[in-house]
């Protein structure tokens, strides 16, 4: 099976024409080496992948048929992603978070009135 179909039948991506621009941008490598969206994935390749800052890893287990519902994705691929990767993504999204939650717009005239009294404490 190809790399792209792979990475797309594991729900790694949503799309195949995404795996297949992730690869393209070379974000997929197998071992060590960068590969195309058509190279062949076989049982016991390592799989490097970055996706949303996060380097994940994974090991082909076995070639699924179709794409798979995601409680079966783990009878393909084991993956061995640090913990500490995926930490780091859980505080990047809280970072954005306690800036400004989203949808609730522009800045209101007390928080302009509390940015200006902050400006002016660290001068």
């Amino acid at each position: 099976m190809r790399i792209d179909k792979y990475l797309w039948c594991t729900r790694y991506f949503k799309t195949r024409n995404q795996a297949t621009e992730a690869c393209k941008k070379g974000h997929v490598r197998i071992g060590d080496q960068v590969v195309k969206a058509s190279r062949e994935v076989l049982p016991s390749d390592e799989i490097q992948l970055r996706k949303n800052q996060i380097q994940y890893r994974l090991k082909v287990l076995d070639i699924p048929t179709q794409r798979l519902g995601a409680k079966l994705v783990d009878i393909y691929r084991m993956d061995t992603t640090p913990a500490e990767a995926l930490e780091h993504q859980k505080l990047m999204q809280s970072a954005k978070e306690y800036y400004r939650k989203k949808g609730t717009g522009r800045p209101t005239k007390k928080d302009r009135r509390e940015l200006d009294d902050y400006w002016d404490e660290t001068e």
